[in-house]
């Protein structure tokens, strides 16, 4: 008993000296001691709380567009006018005429989400494209352009990027247009090519008494009077997020609309190489996919676009991209734009007067297998073929789309269809054309 009550002494008394020493410590010390503990407390609890969670592997990401639904048959156009027209308008007329459509569509799905890309501020974006200069002439240069050389048909191109960037196969695709339309009247929307250089680059044509024209956008001008114009105000206020596709891209999309709207015509890209007179296409789309089975349109494009002035359609497609405009979706304001409005109205016969053209008409060869166009001959077996591919689109096809995306940089090979294509179609010809295409 004397014992534990000397050990119980002891242990007293060793505390009262633990304790007392710690108090005699500085006080950054015992604050530095009081922080450890904290801390390691604090690092079981979370380190014992906090779930780890299940590893799991990403889901494959997909950035192209997806293959979309749809079909129905064809029938020729019956239309036979030469002129081809377009303007604008609030409401826009009825037309009593029966739709005659070639292919039809069922369900069309909505474009494929592409990643975003770094983008730089509104106002720079702005800037770059010029949107904010007005091109006060645009009107007048036109309207002079059009009277002035009483052409038949009118066709239209954008172009947005630098004159640098214009390349042989861009002047390929003004060539066709000529060759197969010497009485053409050709506008060119595009800051760069109106300019003194963009006449040096054009002075060939100029020279051979061809009726074209580069002229700057005035978008204020040419969207006046349509939806467009309040999302365009929208946009140049900042209250229209461009997203990460291309602005220029989407502006372009909606200038081709607003262009035929307004003028009338027919509106081609600057990778399409025209193969034949379109005089007698109307009111025409071309599908880019059918449905083997069903053969009905599964997707529609808009890179070749042939119209009347003041088209219902294109009064829909207008309104559409301005209700609906999406920067962050590859193709949503452009080919699946067109698309999803031709699905909508096609059940609404007495109102809407226009074909969709089967793929073989512009769009032969579908964009995952373009560049089986650019090369040549292997063996006799692929001779045969390419010949007998060759025949198919000369004969069924008004025009070819390159597809510059998934082309840009494939060289064109001796005995290539498109090397076949380009004898057909150029005018300004020479050895160095067909292999820098």
């Amino acid at each position: 008993m004397f014992q534990m009550t000397k050990l119980h002494h002891n242990f007293q008394h060793t505390k009262a000296s633990a304790f007392g020493f710690v108090f005699l410590l500085p006080t950054s010390f015992l604050a530095l001691f009081l922080l450890v503990l904290l801390a390691c407390n604090g690092f079981s609890v979370f380190y014992i709380n906090l779930p780890v969670p299940a590893k799991s592997s990403p889901e494959p990401a997909n950035f192209l567009p997806g293959i979309l639904p749809g079909d129905k048959t064809v029938t020729k156009l019956s239309s036979s006018s030469p002129v081809m027209y377009a303007v604008k308008e609030e409401n826009p007329p009825l037309v009593s005429k029966t739709r005659t459509p070639l292919l039809q569509k069922p369900n069309v799905s909505m474009a494929a989400a592409r990643p975003k890309r770094h983008r730089s501020s509104h106002q720079q974006t702005l800037k770059t494209l010029h949107l904010e200069a007005k091109t006060k002439g645009f009107s007048s240069k036109i309207k002079g352009f059009f009277q002035n050389s009483k052409c038949k048909p009118r066709f239209f191109m954008t172009w947005i990027s630098s004159l640098h960037s214009l390349g042989d196969r861009e002047l390929l695709a003004i060539e066709s247009v000529f060759k197969s339309h010497p009485k053409a009247c050709l506008v060119i929307v595009s800051n760069t090519l109106d300019s003194k250089m963009g006449n040096v680059v054009l002075k060939p044509f100029f020279d051979k008494g061809f009726k074209l024209i580069a002229v700057s956008p005035d978008f204020d001008f040419v969207f006046k009077n349509t939806d467009a114009e309040s999302w365009f105000n929208r946009l140049k206020k900042g209250n229209v997020d461009p997203g990460g596709v291309s602005l220029g891209q989407n502006l372009s999309n909606l200038l081709r609309l607003a262009l035929l709207y307004k003028y009338g015509g027919v509106y081609i890209d600057t990778d399409v190489i025209i193969l034949k007179n379109f005089n007698h296409l109307r009111n025409a789309i071309g599908a880019q996919s059918i449905n083997v089975q069903t053969k009905s349109w599964s997707r529609l494009n808009n890179a070749v676009l042939v119209f009347d002035k003041q088209h219902p359609l294109l009064f829909e497609f207008i309104r559409e991209f301005a209700l609906t405009f999406d920067g962050n979706k590859w193709g949503h304001n452009g080919p699946y734009l067109v698309s999803r409005v031709v699905e909508r109205v096609a059940n609404r016969p007495g109102i809407f007067n226009f074909t969709v053209m089967p793929p073989s008409a512009f769009y032969p060869v579908d964009w995952s297998r373009i560049r089986t166009l650019f090369r040549g001959p292997n063996d006799r077996d692929h001779s045969e073929w390419l010949h007998r591919k060759l025949e198919e689109i000369r004969r069924r096809s008004y025009a070819v789309h390159l597809w510059n995306r998934q082309s840009r940089k494939v060289r064109v090979q001796q005995g290539s269809i498109v090397h076949h294509i380009i004898s057909d179609c150029c005018i300004f010809c020479n050895s160095s054309t067909s292999s820098s295409l």
